[in-house]
């Protein structure tokens, strides 16, 4: 079969007439393949077998079996009509047939007898019609989806800030937004009073992400806290969702973009309970706004569900009980009903689900919605779109701070975003911008035609130009890196048709970098890294020399408790400062050291032989004496030879080496060995000397109780 002949549009004619399915065919089977069916149920046949590879259907009205509009109702129903365009054919020529035929969603009507001109021109018209509306509702949903796709990642590194002080996972806020997506989705469809759109579902999906970011502001030895809250801490950490909900409320420009109003109400809202028994307001019942209710529930089924620094995770069965018993707080009865109903696919949308699928499918959804609307015009349509990706852009822009900007060559247009023009002192769009006084008064004109050469010198394969610019802004010489992709014409040959980019500060971003990062990855108390970038640390470790000899150290200080209770938690903060110093001074330079939480620390070190020498080296010189509290440790050591390379078993079987040294007697150290492996299943509250697991899983004041 040639290539021409594969790529051969497939056209149905339907007609219970063998005569009229000769002619149809005899005008159009040199330019397409032909199916034909005698009557309406063969034809229905057909589309079951492969809808998606007919290009038309050419339906007759009156036919046995079952008749055109039988067929079309069914192909309504089956949403077969949204992809595979109906020309009807028939001798009626009724006006009540006809729009009746038109109602059902046909796109053209012929009449017999047949003249060839106008058949051949109306199928082919029809065809190339939904071709180029697929192609353009195939860019619209690639062109969002990209920009959303852009959004969300810059939420989720907001919020991994977060989740890093923390001690959380990285996958905390993909769960809650994926759980957040499908309680709303459950939700809408129980129960009409919640008139909830996928655009409204979408966008307070994405905004959950940003459920905790007022955290940023608390004490990170308040959130790492491995034990209970004294009442003074758990009012300190209460005050993340009053925090959160300001920082959002001072962006004065997008306060009132959805996105920004959604965040606000659930970074505020989603400690509350429906009993009145939350915070930080005690709003009772529909008081809480439901994007907050459904937040609050997802976020504590994660918390209930997910390793932390003070708690280990709990099954998906017993967190479910727990929600549903009001062990975590009391929730709306009808979330508890959407809870019930998708709890056995919880687990599977958040292992199966990527967060680039999530995005696709959320704007999928938005599009299929948008298109089904019959009352909505193209041009609404394409202006609701544009709406809802104006208001992401310009809330993004102003979170990063970044100065970002598109511009046309023809007609010669400069568009900035909102943040952006304001910084410049210049309007949203400027006219001409090579030759505005305004433009050229703060640009450096050598710079600007360096760039402009930059960018005209791309080619459709490498668009892509960095430049460093000056500017003058408010009498100040600023520098600004611009990045900058050059966009080219589909036509052969390609032309230059202008470019998007940003632009940054090149000193405030920097000092803004260079803090982030030193917040990310270290403990705020003690210098050490947090546990949450050892993690990544020592997972890159092992990727690029598997083949090496490894051991993950865990220990905590004996009876730090006293410490504090004895001598205030100021002086306990000394206790594990000076804790810090010393681990650093027993390490090589190449060994990872970093707090795990409260009083507790891990080593993970590379070793040739005679580890148990290392260790004990390790071992005392951490023990000793801190102005009058004796420093004795505990200390649990996993080895890559024994237990793999895995980061997650590595720490597994380090702290139950630690507990069991915990459970017998404290003071030394035990290496890991099979021996363990149910050592944590046994051990009572009592010999931990903990909190039992049910209050260490619910802890965080829980905020969730």
């Amino acid at each position: 079969m040639s290539k021409e002949q594969k790529c051969r549009q497939k056209i149905l004619i339907a007609d219970d007439s063998e005569m009229n399915r000769s002619i149809l065919t005899d005008m159009l089977e040199e330019e397409f393949d032909i199916i034909e069916a005698e009557n309406g149920l063969e034809a229905v046949s057909i589309l079951q077998r492969g809808a998606d590879e007919l290009s038309l259907v050419l339906l007759d009205i009156v036919m046995p079996e079952m008749d055109g509009f039988e067929v079309l109702m069914v192909m309504n129903q089956r949403r077969w009509i949204e992809d595979v365009p109906v020309i009807m054919i028939s001798s009626e020529t009724r006006s009540s047939q006809i729009e009746r035929a038109y109602k059902l969603g046909i796109t053209d009507f012929i009449s017999r007898p047949f003249d060839a001109l106008i058949v051949h021109r109306r199928v082919v018209n029809t065809i190339l019609l939904y071709a180029k509306q697929k192609k353009l509702i195939g860019l619209v949903e690639e062109q969002i989806y990209q920009k959303e796709r852009h959004g969300n990642l810059m939420i989720e590194i907001l919020s991994h800030i977060v989740e890093f002080r923390n001690g959380e996972s990285g996958m905390h806020v993909r769960n809650v937004r994926t759980l957040t997506e499908l309680l709303l989705r459950h939700l809408v469809q129980r129960n009409s009073r919640y008139q909830l759109t996928p655009m409204e579902i979408s966008i307070i999906s994405t905004a959950s992400a940003l459920h905790d970011i007022g955290k940023i502001a608390i004490d990170e030895a308040i959130l790492n806290k491995p034990g209970k809250f004294t009442d003074e801490e758990f009012a300190v950490m209460k005050t993340h969702t009053t925090i959160g909900a300001k920082m959002l409320e001072e962006m004065v420009m997008y306060r009132d973009e959805p996105l920004v109003r959604a965040a606000h109400d659930i970074a505020r809202w989603h400690h509350e309970r429906y009993n009145g028994r939350g915070y930080p307001d005690g709003l009772v019942g529909d008081a809480i706004p439901i994007s907050a209710q459904v937040v609050a529930m997802a976020d504590v089924y994660d918390a209930l569900t997910s390793e932390r620094v003070y708690k280990k995770a709990i099954p998906h069965e017993q967190a479910i009980l727990m929600i549903l018993e009001g062990k975590c707080g009391v929730f709306n009865p009808e979330l508890l009903e959407c809870l019930i109903a998708v709890a056995d696919s919880i687990q599977d949308e958040a292992n199966n689900l990527n967060s680039e699928e999530v995005n696709r499918r959320s704007i999928q959804t938005i599009t299929q919605e948008m298109l089904q609307h019959e009352d909505l015009t193209a041009s609404e349509r394409t202006l609701e779109l544009l709406e809802h990706e104006r208001m992401k852009y310009n809330f993004f822009a102003a979170l990063t701070q970044e100065i970002q900007f598109e511009y046309n060559l023809t007609p010669p247009m400069l568009t900035l975003s909102n943040w952006g023009s304001n910084r410049l002192g210049l309007g949203e769009v400027v006219m001409d911008p090579l030759h505005d006084e305004k433009v050229l008064a703060i640009l450096n004109q050598d710079h600007l035609r360096e760039l402009t050469a930059a960018l005209h010198s791309t080619t459709p394969k490498k668009p892509m130009v960095t430049q460093d610019c000056s500017v003058r802004l408010n009498g100040e010489e600023r520098w600004f890196r611009v990045i900058a992709r050059a966009t080219w014409s589909s036509e052969e040959p390609p032309r230059y048709t202008g470019c998007i980019g940003k632009a940054m500060d090149i000193h405030d971003s920097h000092m803004k970098l260079n803090a982030l990062e030193r917040q990310a990855a270290h403990d705020a108390l003690t210098g050490l890294l947090n546990h949450a970038y050892a993690k990544l640390r020592i997972a890159e470790r092992l990727k690029e020399r598997p083949e090496g000899k490894y051991a993950l150290v865990i220990f905590d200080l004996d009876h730090f408790k006293s410490a504090n209770d004895t001598y205030g938690h100021i002086f306990g903060d000394q206790v594990l400062k000076y804790t810090a110093e010393r681990l650093q001074s027993s390490i090589r330079t190449g060994d990872i050291a970093a707090r795990a939480g409260g009083d507790e620390f891990l080593i993970f070190l590379e070793y040739e032989s005679d580890l148990t020498h290392i260790i004990q080296r390790i071992f005392q010189f951490l023990c000793g004496q801190y102005e009058d509290f004796k420093i004795s440790v505990s200390m649990g050591v996993a080895q890559t030879e024994i237990v793999g390379t895995e980061y997650a078993e590595l720490f597994h079987a380090a702290d139950q080496a630690l507990y069991t040294v915990k459970r017998s007697s404290r003071g030394q150290f035990k290496f890991y060995d099979d021996s363990m492996k149910q050592m944590l299943s046994v051990i009572s509250p009592i010999d931990q000397g903990t909190e039992s697991a049910a209050s260490q899983t619910t802890r965080k004041g829980d905020e969730h109780t």
